[in-house]
């Protein structure tokens, strides 16, 4: 009796099925994902055991660098009506009003160069210097930012002053950053609206500097961002 032939099927898989399932999965994690901002210094953080974390919608970062440096970075809500590049655009016209009333030098700003403003995660340096800055490209702004141009002075100005008729510089911005809208002003009010992140080498004094300016403004909740400890620590 002769053999029975099992006939050899083809081992080719389609997988024209798989690679329209990793396209769609690749664009829903692009459209969903919240990207790092970037930011002007690197800035260690210390360690803590705290697991909470900062909210990325209406939220303030204050980042102290090493050298004492004072940059924010603003994000606004996911709403098209408070997006953060509507918010960040009130908020500098906001600020550059609150700083003309009492400088006698004041300052004007274009549309265009709000709109730039507008785009821009993270900020920090005199108020007087933003129109000039605007105006440079982004390759120059990042160099200016990352202290590369020594003739530009960087970092938000801040003291001791308790004087709010008269403001510092980094008083007028958070002010600024309260009054821009509700879902700023009740973030800052819980205590979820501000995150203070200092490298872990800064200064005290600085920091509670920074510290003091907010309490000042009656902004007395927020957080410390920290690393999380590892059993080394």
């Amino acid at each position: 009796m002769g053999k029975v032939k099992i006939k050899r099927k083809s081992t080719l898989i389609d997988m024209t099925a798989m690679s329209d399932v990793t396209v769609l999965l690749l664009t829903f994690f692009m459209l969903t994902s919240t990207f790092l901002q970037k930011e002007p210094v690197t800035v260690i953080t210390p360690a803590s055991v705290s697991e909470l974390k900062v909210p990325i919608n209406n939220v303030t970062t204050v980042l102290v660098s090493p050298k004492g440096e004072i940059f924010l970075g603003v994000l606004g809500d996911a709403d098209s009506t408070y997006s953060s590049e509507k918010v960040r655009a009130d908020i500098l016209q906001n600020a550059v009003t609150e700083y003309n009333k009492t400088h006698s030098k004041k300052v004007q700003l274009t549309q265009e160069q709000v709109n730039k403003f507008a785009k821009m995660n993270m900020f920090g340096m005199p108020i007087a210097q933003l129109p000039a800055f605007l105006d440079e490209s982004q390759v120059h702004q990042d160099e200016i930012m990352q202290g590369k141009r020594p003739e530009w002075k960087i970092g938000i100005p801040v003291d001791g002053n308790q004087d709010l008729a008269n403001p510092n510089e980094f008083q007028i911005w958070m002010r600024a950053i309260y009054n821009s809208n509700d879902n700023m002003e009740k973030t800052i009010k819980s205590g979820e609206g501000i995150a203070v992140k200092a490298d872990a080498d800064t200064p005290y004094d600085i920091v509670h500097t920074v510290l003091d300016n907010l309490q000042t403004l009656k902004m007395n909740k927020f957080s410390l961002l920290t690393a999380l400890k590892t059993e080394n620590d």
